[in-house]
């Protein structure tokens, strides 16, 4: 498994939680801006 890198300047996909819905931003949303869901960075493995 590989680093990845939290402080990049670069777009990321971030997929919410509860609609599927999948973000590209520079920086994380917080939260879903459809249905207000919890998101998370696709990059990050899930445990």
């Amino acid at each position: 498994m590989r680093d990845v890198d939290t402080e990049s300047d670069e777009e990321a996909p971030y997929e919410c939680f509860e609609c599927g819905k999948i973000i590209i931003a520079e920086d994380s949303p917080g939260q879903c801006p459809d249905c207000s869901g919890p998101i998370r960075n696709r990059r990050m493995p899930l445990e």
